[in-house]
């Protein structure tokens, strides 16, 4: 089926339209509610503000960017992806919850779920409280009472868990992963004001610049497409088996695995942890006792470092790719399933010796995507460097996520229409 014929489809089934539609009316009500601000705002954009901390500015990515606006929806979902790292982090140290979460089917994660949720909402407290300070140290806030900082606070918490359930009603009656969706609006939201903005400060002797950069945005879509999309094939054949007069089995497939198997996952999972510890720092920096000041402002000297905070920015997003994977995908369950199912790797004992050798082909695929993942996230730093301007502070970061999601979404739409077809 051709692209157009693939446009008809969507546009004249009901169901699918619907579901569009349904997306872009919730991504319109987060839009609205992202630059309604909050009562404790004293005016105007804290872009400022952001243009001077990578990792704000990261978060405000991370907002869609409500943090700039301090707005309702200033926390975005950042809390929620701090809870379900959280949750998934204890994967690896509680039997319980990885049992929950691999083992109970369908009815263990929606529990599951239901307890990121909870975590959501003190985690959302905490941040908003910390954010609520930080911002008022550096006047971007009125002058508020403790019952004004409060009353804030309950506000931001409440846009969280708001956007937190759009989103999930995204994911549930839309198409695409609602989470991802919300950062997307945010994202390509802002692509109207930073167009008009660069023409608007448009000279001659940076058309160099801008055709590196053009150069660069095309290479990374390529490169993110392509490592989105590769993958290694695992060869599976099922035994055969006889059943009365009859032959089943024998036949042969494959098992994919990609190269990215966390996709866009370990890049929010960077921002969300990177940004918390220099927030703090930012805070305390301002803080009456003597030592508890100068110890902040030397952590956030070190840490506010470019290079510093493009190396930690790396490793957690090297880190990450391999831990998500590793909770996603387990390989003796997969050795498992195969070997119930009747189904082995040619060469390759069942059991125990599938299992290893699944681990083994994952840790080296998966190698060659963390190592993507961070250069990408780190060519901001490399091109600020560079060409010493901040124009280019998330474009990577971006630029990853906005290609990661429509790669998705396109994907999403292409199985509603194959399901329509059949």
């Amino acid at each position: 089926m051709n692209f157009f014929a693939k446009i008809k489809m969507v546009l004249t089934d009901a169901t699918l339209r619907n579901r569009i539609l349904f997306v872009l009316g919730a991504l319109a009500l987060f839009r609205l509610l992202a630059n309604i601000p909050i009562p404790a705002a004293a005016g105007g954009s804290a872009a400022g503000l952001l243009a001077e901390n990578n990792a704000l500015g990261f978060f405000n990515v991370l907002t869609g960017g409500g943090l700039s606006a301090v707005s309702l929806m200033m926390l975005g979902v950042g809390p929620y992806i701090t809870a379900s790292i959280i949750m998934q982090l204890s994967t690896m140290m509680s039997s319980r919850l990885k049992a929950m979460y691999h083992e109970e089917g369908e009815m263990g994660r929606r529990r599951f779920t239901q307890y990121s949720r909870l975590l959501t909402v003190p985690l959302a407290i905490i941040q908003g409280y910390a954010l609520l300070v930080y911002l008022k140290t550096q006047g971007m806030l009125g002058a508020i009472s403790g019952t004004d900082m409060i009353i804030n606070t309950a506000i931001i918490v409440g846009g969280a868990v708001l956007i937190m359930w759009i989103g999930e009603l995204i994911s549930e009656f839309g198409i695409g992963n609602g989470t991802s969706l919300v950062i997307f609006a945010g994202i390509v939201a802002g692509l109207p004001a930073l167009i008009a903005q660069n023409l608007f400060k448009f000279d001659v002797s940076q058309i160099p610049l801008y055709l590196g950069f053009l150069i660069t945005s095309i290479i990374i879509i390529l490169g993110v497409v392509i490592v989105t999309e590769a993958e290694r094939p695992i060869p599976i054949t099922y035994a055969k088996r006889v059943r009365g007069m009859k032959v089943y089995g024998g036949t042969s497939t494959y098992l994919p695995l990609r190269i990215n198997q966390a996709g866009v996952i370990p890049i929010i999972f960077a921002l969300s942890i990177l940004v918390f510890p220099q927030m703090l720092v930012s805070v305390l920096s301002g803080a009456e006792n003597e030592t508890v000041r100068n110890i902040a402002q030397g952590i956030s000297s070190f840490i506010g470092n470019q290079w510093v905070n493009g190396i930690l920015y790396f490793s957690l997003v090297f880190l990450f790719t391999f831990f998500y994977t590793a909770v996603t995908f387990e390989p003796e369950s997969v050795a498992t399933n195969l070997q119930k199912n009747g189904a082995f790797i040619p060469g390759v004992r069942p059991g125990k010796s599938t299992a290893e050798y699944l681990a083994k082909v994952l840790t080296r695929i998966t190698l060659v995507g963390a190592i993507f993942l961070g250069f990408v996230a780190v060519l901001p730093f490399v091109m600020q460097s560079i060409t010493g301007t901040t124009s280019l502070a998330i474009g990577g970061t971006a630029l990853l996520i906005v290609v990661s999601v429509v790669t998705d979404l396109i994907k999403k739409i292409d199985a509603q229409i194959s399901m329509r077809e059949y």
